[in-house]
């Protein structure tokens, strides 16, 4: 009877998954930027955290990376911490895709602090789209002000393009 018990007791412990902390993050949405970016959130590892999302290339080119910041509020809105990362991405025109960033982040996180994430940068094979004072923006969206206008700026991608094929007649 010990036997059987303890071999039961020995498949529901191999059967269970460790839990992990998910710590969800606001997104400050620039629309003029052809990536969107939903169901934001950091997980938990032994080295950091990784942020996972889902990101939909809303544009007619493809997407090699993107720049982004993360702000940690704390109850009183005002930002302790504003990380900002580089990431590569490949995403084709028009696709959705879940994606993890394998970059950890060193952050200490309090129970009552709030995470804000911006995209700032978002690089393409033809163009690259800049958000014009991206950290102003995202510190007056951190304290409510929502009449600051987010401007982006747009330039073709000189490195990353493919080279233009000369026709000679």
């Amino acid at each position: 009877m010990s036997l059987l018990f303890a071999l039961i007791l020995t498949t529901a412990a191999n059967q269970q998954t460790p839990i992990e902390r998910r710590v969800p993050i606001e997104v400050f949405q620039v629309i003029d930027l052809p990536l969107t970016i939903t169901e934001t959130a950091l997980v938990k590892t032994k080295d950091g955290y990784l942020l996972k999302c889902v990101i939909s290339n809303n544009s007619e080119f493809r997407t090699l990376g993107l720049r982004y910041s993360l702000a940690v509020v704390d109850p009183m809105n005002e930002a302790k911490a504003v990380i900002t990362r580089n990431e590569g991405l490949k995403l084709r025109h028009s696709q959705t895709k879940s994606v993890t960033f394998k970059t950890p982040i060193g952050l200490k996180i309090k129970t009552d602090a709030r995470l804000v994430l911006i995209l700032e940068q978002v690089v393409s094979t033809e163009y690259v789209w800049e958000v014009v004072n991206a950290k102003e923006n995202l510190a007056a969206h951190i304290a409510g002000d929502y009449s600051v206008v987010t401007r982006v700026l747009r330039s073709t991608n000189q490195v990353d393009s493919p080279p233009r094929r000369t026709v000679i007649y």
